[in-house]
């Protein structure tokens, strides 16, 4: 047994590794790879994994924390009550009833306890605040009564109680204040489009490739409803952490993403799948990033619908983001909208896919300036000729002019005098140079 342990450890000091070490190790290490491009690819470090600033579903990852003035949510209470979870809008729901119940319900039985309703009811020729109130349970449910206007019958307030009556009024009053405002606030809350949003989707990745003869950077947004979105509109920022000139390092700044403003094209028909386009122009921050600076790079694309719903008239709005590791350079979206008979279908099936088309791996500046060059080559082969030898002959130039066009120069200088040999001198001297200059 000493043997076998001992030949073991030196099994293990040879390989490296013990057993336990290899279970911890993973599993791209463990086996054996074949060395091709792709494997390469596939085991080369990637980016560690980055914060999200807005989640794919539209939620922002942002906390506040250590605020001081807390004061200031009650000074917004209908909004702070709509913005609380479903747990406990219904906790403070019911919480709120039955606190002003109860304390209404104390008032009642305060009211007959001072009276001495509660020790002399059961006389005859008495006549109580509240007829048939003679305990605290019983005062509890008259509010009950009161405030939900139930009205069993049972107990009744006799005229003979002006401080009863008073306290009816306060109650109905303020009962008519907290059904208004708990029962706004849940409506409010039931009937917020946020849940409209879950209709609007969003592609999973975001593409880079050329339109036009312009690199482009582009998404696709759709809606799943009959009833669209009215005036719908989309927006994107980019969300990157830079360094000023300065030296001030600015953490998550937001940069505009030009998606059509001044063209209109951000002013969207949301009826079927649409593909927003961002032209790489000057004014993008993506003109002089190519594509191996961009897998360098780490920022977040969040782009924003925003619309009325069309059967509630409310302002929807529907957010994503697309990391860095989410733009695809060099692929296109599948498309989705087929003819069929009389109508036209979308297939959700291929929203998300792309494929790959050919684009180049340079910036869109070095593309556009490639793309300024390449049509003036064939502009200046035209326009420059090759040199044919010409030589100036004065004689040859007079023999060749008929007898019409020599009597009409004759004439011309005999009227015309020192202005026509002027002219004469001044036109020779201008096709000297050319001519000079062809047949160098």
């Amino acid at each position: 047994m000493a043997g076998d342990s001992r030949v073991l450890m030196d099994h293990n000091m040879e390989i490296g590794v013990t057993p336990a070490q290899v279970k911890k190790l993973p599993k791209h290490l463990r086996e054996p790879q074949i060395s091709t491009e792709r494997t390469h690819l596939i085991a080369d470090p990637a980016k560690k994994p980055r914060q999200r600033y807005v989640q794919k579903d539209g939620k922002c990852n942002v906390h506040h924390g250590n605020v001081q003035e807390t004061y200031r949510y009650l000074s917004d209470l209908f909004t702070t009550l709509v913005d609380l979870r479903w747990r406990l809008s219904f906790f403070i729901f019911t919480l709120v009833y039955v606190v002003n119940w109860l304390f209404f319900g104390f008032l009642w039985w305060l009211i007959a306890l001072i009276r001495g309703d509660l020790v002399h009811g059961d006389e005859e020729g008495w006549t109580p605040c509240v007829e048939n109130l003679n305990s605290f349970v019983s005062a509890f449910l008259f509010s009950i009564e009161t405030e939900t206007t139930i009205g069993y019958g049972y107990r009744v307030i006799t005229e003979k109680c002006p401080e009863g009556i008073i306290l009816l009024l306060v109650q109905a009053i303020l009962g008519s204040i907290v059904n208004a405002m708990m029962v706004g606030c849940m409506f409010v809350k039931i009937s917020q489009p946020k849940n409209r949003a879950e209709t609007l989707m969003f592609s999973h990745n975001a593409v880079i490739s050329v339109r036009d003869n312009k690199m482009c950077l582009m998404f696709r947004v759709g809606d799943l409803r009959n009833s669209h979105i009215v005036e719908a509109s989309i927006r994107a920022k980019l969300i990157r952490s830079q360094q000023t000139k300065e030296g001030e390092f600015i953490p998550l700044n937001q940069t505009d993403i030009n998606i059509g403003f001044d063209t209109g094209d951000d002013r969207l028909f949301l009826v079927s799948p649409l593909i927003i386009s961002h032209e790489i122009n000057e004014k993008s921050p993506f003109w002089e990033m190519s594509m191996a600076q961009m897998e360098k790079e780490e920022f977040e694309i969040v782009v924003i619908l925003e619309g009325m719903v069309e059967a509630t008239g409310m302002t929807c709005q529907a957010r994503s983001s697309y990391l860095d590791t989410e733009v695809l350079w060099g692929y296109r979206f599948t498309p989705v909208l087929s003819l069929e008979k009389g109508f036209y279908e979308v297939d959700y099936n291929n929203f998300h896919d792309v494929y790959e088309t050919n684009t180049p791996t340079c910036s869109a500046k070095e593309m556009a300036a490639k793309l300024r060059e390449e049509p003036l080559l064939p502009q200046l082969s035209l326009l420059s000729p090759e040199p044919k030898m010409h030589t100036f002959d004065p004689l040859d130039r007079l023999s060749q002019q008929d007898p019409l066009s020599q009597d009409e120069e004759n004439e011309e200088r005999v009227s015309g005098g020192d202005r026509g040999e002027t002219n004469g001198s001044a036109a020779a001297l201008e096709e000297l140079p050319l001519a000079d200059g062809l047949s160098d």
